[in-house]
């Protein structure tokens, strides 16, 4: 069953996977051979993984290569492999959530995105690396090595979402499910020059749901992020937040550059919070309007809308949830967390039930001013993160427990509003780091945030090679 082909098998997108299993030019054991070869070449590197058991890997491989050759593919990923985050259960796996305080138990049942996954005949490959509870924007975990973006090694992936990054960057293959509650999709996405889609709450069904949770797809491209949509938008009950299930012409991602025409798109530069933009990000997202503005959109810049108050009430109310978290632990499991997330969490040890209702109204009152501030666009264009990615060994761009979200300005009022937000890169800094591009929409239109991505993606300057893993030869970063 195997053709020579022209492109290494783990390069391939997940459309160009299913085509060579139809025609029988190769197999999913070859394809998952080649992930598992370049895995192998880059991952002592980046530490992006969790859970690599390549025979685990090869036998779903085989199971999905019999399936093929009786002509009787389970589902449009049969054969093709995937990573799955940390914290999205998989049946039989413990899931530590990226802390070593977390009790190791293995979970009875896979998480809705894992179920989708295994019942389309997808591969799973390896689980992906995460920071502590999730709550960090890197790669920096108590429980984990320390992830690194295969862009520099030098720089963190971004999080928390961290392996998923990497590892979508770095090749392991097509497909690559993180998660996402202020930024936690396309923080990372940006920094590592790969697309994301944060869909709209309740898109993709996920437990445990939770105020502005959402999983979602992380690829090299639009095209793969369609085509993983189509299976992980399947309905599952358990999701108590999850949308009524529609049937999303996902197919429909690529209507060229003219989807552009006419389109009013607010220019949003200023986050109203947090970190001022560096001037090489804003240059370059500044750049994207200008190709955006060439293809006919109108393009209107667009004021501020979050504040202080807003982005520092959210962060005091997480400071809380994550203080009752550690409240709960063991001494000696508890002080396994790392030290920066425990100053954080135990910030919030004398709020009163007073100034925790305050901080969680900024929740609403986030949504509200990000619904009335994109009413009049039909999408907004921002600067993903306010800075590139910083050093891998940080927590946060910070380093400041007291101000550790200062660079989610941008990311955040889409998770409070529900509404559909993707992170597309852009460019590069000086030294060679992806820039990401945040495409938002209005609530529910999923496909058209996709659409318009795609057509940026046409539009867009020249990308560099993706990274290859460093020469053996050289000096790695340990």
């Amino acid at each position: 069953m195997s053709v020579k082909h022209s492109a290494a098998l783990h390069e391939l997108s997940a459309a160009e996977l299913i085509d060579g299993y139809r025609r029988r030019e190769f197999s999913p054991v070859e394809a998952a051979q080649s992930v598992l070869g370049h895995i192998e070449r880059w991952e002592h590197h980046l530490q992006a993984l969790y859970l690599l058991r390549p025979e685990l890997a090869l036998e779903q491989a085989r199971a999905s290569e019999a399936r093929w050759l009786q002509g009787a593919p389970l589902g449009p990923l049969d054969g093709v492999p995937v990573t799955i985050k940390e914290n999205i259960s998989t049946r039989g796996d413990p899931t530590p959530l990226g802390t070593a305080a977390t009790a190791l138990v293995p979970a009875p049942v896979d998480a809705p995105p894992a179920a989708r996954v295994r019942e389309a005949g997808g591969v799973i490959v390896a689980k992906t690396t995460m920071p502590d509870y999730g709550m960090l924007s890197s790669g920096l975990s108590s429980f984990h090595k320390l992830a690194r973006n295969p862009w520099d090694l030098r720089c963190t992936p971004g999080g928390s979402s961290a392996g998923a990054a990497a590892a979508a960057a770095a090749g392991y293959g097509p497909l690559h499910i993180g998660t996402d509650i202020g930024g936690s999709l396309r923080l990372p996405a940006g920094w590592c020059g790969i697309f994301t889609l944060k869909p709209s709450l309740g898109r993709i069904p996920i437990v445990p749901p939770y105020l502005g949770r959402a999983a979602g797809p992380m690829t090299r491209s639009v095209a793969d992020a369609a085509w993983f949509m189509q299976v992980l938008s399947q309905p599952d009950a358990r999701d108590s937040m999850s949308l009524p299930f529609q049937d999303i012409a996902w197919s429909q991602f690529d209507k060229g550059v003219e989807r552009l025409k006419g389109l009013r798109i607010g220019l949003l530069v200023d986050a109203g919070c947090g970190l001022a933009v560096e001037p090489e990000v804003r240059a370059a997202v500044e750049r994207a309007a200008t190709l955006f503005e060439r293809a006919g959109a109108v393009l209107v810049p667009m004021p501020a809308f979050m504040t202080p108050a807003m982005l520092d009430g959210m962060d005091r109310f997480w400071r809380m949830r994550s203080h009752m978290d550690l409240k709960a632990l063991p001494a000696d499991r508890k002080g396994k967390v790392l030290p920066y997330f425990q100053a954080w969490a135990d910030s919030a040890a004398s709020m009163d039930g007073e100034a925790v209702f305050m901080a969680f109204s900024q929740f609403h009152a986030a949504r509200v001013a990000a619904v009335d501030a994109c009413r009049a666009f039909d999408y907004v264009i921002s600067p993903t993160s306010p800075v590139p990615a910083f050093g891998a060994d940080l927590p946060s761009p910070t380093n400041d427990p007291m101000r550790p979200l200062e660079h989610i300005g941008f990311t955040v009022p889409f998770n409070m509003s529900e509404q559909p937000a993707a992170s597309i890169n852009c460019g590069y800094t000086a030294q060679g780091l992806p820039i990401g591009l945040q495409i938002a929409g209005q609530r529910f239109d999923d496909l058209g945030v996709l659409q318009v991505s795609r057509a940026f993606e046409l539009i867009r300057d020249g990308q560099r090679p993706w990274p290859q893993p460093p020469s053996e030869a050289l000096h790695h970063v340990d």
